[in-house]
């Protein structure tokens, strides 16, 4: 049986659409566990309605771990509240999982929710050039994955679960700990549809810049087990996801908006340049374990 695993904080609106999408689904082995940091909103309410088992949770961390222990499957997904489940999504991730024998996954994303970020940004392009496709291309080297983590009960309890002492990024940590002792593979058929609402509250600038700062620490000083980030846990509002900001957005000028746009090239140009840094890195022993896998053949 396949355990799904959501760990919440004031999710009511985010969470009624995910696990409204998760019920549609065609595969149904499965249960659902909602592990909540004391909601003050009615995500609890949601959960129950849904049939959903609620426990104890806190940050992600926690939360996570908290479910998997009082999940009953063999198979761990944790899901971030702030995603959807396209059709049939649940099928062709398993299948995937279990055509290529991995032990522990993430896939990459799509982003949704984004009236509010100009056309000329190109949010998808953009996406795909800061996150998806790098963390495909480092899958064997430096593993990554976010917002969604399959996992074997196995090694889940090998590695002790996540580390609830790392402030941000403790998915990464996790899956690089469990690719030592499983199989990772970043999944290729499918991608999660994810609400930037991140990106919206905090702005383009300012959450890639934290992004790129902690992943040049966990490269050359290990995991960020301070606060430095700011790091908010349940703090978005129901508007973003029911109504959106299309229709009460303020209008702002064109001059506004080219300097706003030039910007936000440039600072994902310097977020590039990073990952152009972690090739570098890594790519001596990418060649390695490219040319063990040919003569392995």
């Amino acid at each position: 049986m396949l355990s799904i695993i959501i760990p919440t904080l004031n999710e009511e609106a985010y969470l009624s659409l995910l696990l409204d999408s998760i019920k549609k689904q065609n595969f149904k082995d499965f249960e659902i566990v909602v592990s909540d940091a004391y909601s003050k909103d009615r995500t609890r309410d949601v959960a129950r309605k849904y049939g959903c088992k609620i426990v104890d949770g806190g940050l992600p961390a926690k939360g996570r771990n908290q479910g998997a222990a009082a999940a009953q499957g063999d198979l761990f997904l944790f899901l971030d509240a702030e995603t959807l489940l396209s059709d049939n999504f649940l099928k062709k991730v398993l299948q995937e999982f279990n055509d290529r024998n991995l032990d522990v996954s993430g896939c990459g994303h799509i982003p949704i929710g984004i009236e509010w970020a100009p056309k000329a940004i190109h949010p998808q392009f953009f996406y795909n050039l800061l996150y998806n496709w790098p963390v495909r291309f480092l899958q064997g080297v430096f593993p990554y994955a976010a917002s969604l983590i399959l996992v074997k009960r196995e090694i889940f309890q090998a590695v002790g679960g996540f580390d609830e002492n790392i402030k941000i990024a403790e998915d990464h940590d996790f899956v690089r700990r469990a690719a030592k002792v499983g199989r990772f593979g970043f999944l290729k058929g499918v991608k999660l549809p994810l609400f930037l609402r991140r990106f919206e509250k905090e702005g383009l600038w300012r959450t890639n810049f934290k992004y790129f700062f902690c992943n040049i620490l966990n490269i050359f000083f290990g995991n960020v087990k301070i606060n430095i980030f700011r790091y908010d846990f349940g703090q978005y509002q129901k508007k973003r996801v029911l109504k959106g900001r299309d229709k009460k957005a303020k209008k702002t000028n064109f001059l506004f908006q080219f300097v706003w746009i030039i910007v936000s090239y440039l600072m994902s140009g310097i977020v590039f340049l990073s990952w152009i840094l972690i090739f570098l890195l890594f790519t001596p022993k990418i060649v390695i374990l490219k040319t063990k896998n040919i003569l392995k053949r």
